[in-house]
């Protein structure tokens, strides 16, 4: 069980939520600054107070005022109109997140939403009925309007549910669960979707991906270091010390670690005096991007615990005060540093398999790995595949934050596009992993060239782990289902601890 108090909720419990349908409740503190600040907004209402998205319209419209027996119809009509999202729904454990950290902010106790809505958005999560959310619409900023319109449609019955294994109308499927839909009461529709949850929910699921795929690429490299007779006195101590960076120097520990008893890494002279970058630099890029995921892992803490509703509700002062925290920038921006730093993880990784397979750089090995040069092709194609997706990349990669297109007659005339790049971070991550994957499938076939019981002991766990599904190359075959295979591992982390032991 999990405890939403809107502060101190952590990325490892979001998890939990998501993929493994860990249960959550709203704690008695939360509950009581909730129930208070919705007080608050009856009281606006009771008033005729004029205040944005109660008594006024949306937008540009908010210089429209709404009588006091048309606010509950004006936060229907908010759900109904902004629900247009299109696209293929989002993942289920996309969902879950999203649901979970929306109820988290409500419970923060400052948007005024009511103890039952937010009771329901907390029992359809624990419920396992989950709204499906169209992936593609969203500005980034008034908040992920479009999408999040989509969970405040199953909160009033309407709408489609997945639930049990199969697609419902919502009220079909509250119905199955036990649950009664709401009617949305003055701010609660605007409360429900003024918020960056969507793209922070992506961010997020994608962020414990890439922290993965980061780990993992320390073994994997270490592997090719192996096969290519590379030279670990660059991963030196002394070397480290005098850059300072410590995800630099964790990374060539990482690696000093992985590769001691080899019997394949040699010495500076020994057959050269120095190794290609994509070899000697490994705990330079590496260790850059383990930075940029320390980067991102601040503002997804700092995010999962804010209140992003406009207007907000100040119990303490009185005041009701409309503002921008809704704007998505921050996560813009970290979603597409996220991009960048794990596109260049797997544009090493690609330089590292050509070194492999190109008989002129590696040393020694047959011509892409082939048992048979020229009558097989061995894994020439595979790295064709890998400088598709490094490419794919780059273009991914172009950053979402950067543009701003208008919107609602120019009232809200600059926005973050922060979940479009949340998005296209998802794609970056399955790029990279399958890039790891095939430098990974290759280190092993080169592996098999020089005796792979001459490799390290912990990379000899490595690649007897990779053994028990992924076959020696010994005729040309098609890789495509080793690939994806071995991409799900990386992604899932099912390595990391054992055998890899990487940290």
């Amino acid at each position: 069980m999990v405890t939403l108090d809107g502060s101190t909720l952590k990325v490892e419990e979001v998890m939990k939520v998501a993929q493994q349908g860990d249960k959550v409740a709203v704690s008695q503190q939360a509950w009581e600054r909730v129930i208070r600040c919705r007080n608050r907004v009856e009281q606006m209402v009771a008033n005729q107070e004029t205040v944005y998205g109660v008594t006024t319209g949306f937008g540009k419209f908010s210089d429209v005022s709404i009588s006091s027996q048309d606010v509950e119809q004006l936060q229907t009509n908010l759900i109904r109109s902004h629900a247009c999202g299109v696209g293929q729904p989002l993942p289920q454990d996309v969902v879950r997140a999203i649901m979970m950290l929306r109820a988290n902010a409500l419970a923060k106790g400052y948007s005024g939403v009511s103890k039952e809505t937010l009771q329901l958005l907390v029992d359809c999560l624990n419920h396992g009925v989950h709204p499906v959310i169209p992936a593609k619409g969203s500005l980034g900023a008034s908040g992920d309007l479009a999408p999040l319109s989509h969970l405040a449609l199953l909160l009033m019955g309407e709408g489609e549910a997945d639930f049990q294994g199969a697609r419902l109308p919502a009220g079909a499927a509250l119905s199955k669960a036990g649950l009664t839909p709401v009617r949305l009461k003055a701010k609660e529709g605007l409360a429900l979707i003024n918020g960056t949850q969507v793209m922070t929910a992506i961010g997020l699921l994608t962020y414990v991906r890439a922290e993965r795929l980061a780990k993992m690429a320390d073994a994997i490299a270490a592997m090719t270091v192996e096969v290519l007779r590379g030279i670990p006195d660059a991963y030196d101590e002394s070397i480290q010390q005098v850059r300072p960076y410590p995800e630099q120097a964790a990374v060539a520990a990482n690696l000093r670690d992985i590769l001691q008893g080899s019997r394949l890494t040699t010495r500076q002279g020994e057959l050269r005096v120095q190794d290609a970058y994509s070899l000697r630099c490994i705990p330079q890029v590496h260790g850059a991007v383990r930075q940029v995921l320390t980067y991102i892992a601040d503002k997804l803490s700092i995010e999962i615990n804010s209140a992003t509703d406009n207007p907000l509700i100040f119990l303490e002062n009185g005041k009701v005060i409309s503002g921008g925290n809704f704007h998505g920038q921050p996560i813009a921006f970290a979603m597409d540093f996220l991009k960048i730093g794990m596109s260049e993880l797997a544009n090493i990784s690609e330089r590292r398999l050509e070194r492999m397979v190109n008989s002129q750089l590696s040393g020694g090995l047959p011509p892409f790995l082939a048992r048979r040069p020229g009558l097989e092709s061995g894994m020439m194609i595979p790295q064709y595949v890998a400088a598709s997706m490094v490419s794919d990349n780059k273009v991914l990669c172009h950053p979402s934050s950067v543009d701003s297109i208008p919107s609602s007659a120019n009232q809200e005339d600059h926005v973050s596009m922060g979940t479009n790049a949340a998005r296209h971070a998802v794609e970056v991550i399955e790029n990279v992993a399958r890039v790891l994957a095939i430098e990974l499938i290759a280190a092993c076939e080169a592996a098999e060239h020089h005796g792979p019981e001459k490799l390290a002991p912990a990379t000899s766990r490595l690649y007897h782990a990779v053994r028990e599904t992924v076959k020696p190359l010994l005729q040309d075959r098609s890789l495509t289902g080793d690939i994806e295979h071995v991409a799900n591992r990386l992604l899932e982390g099912e390595w990391i601890k054992q055998p890899a032991n990487v940290s």
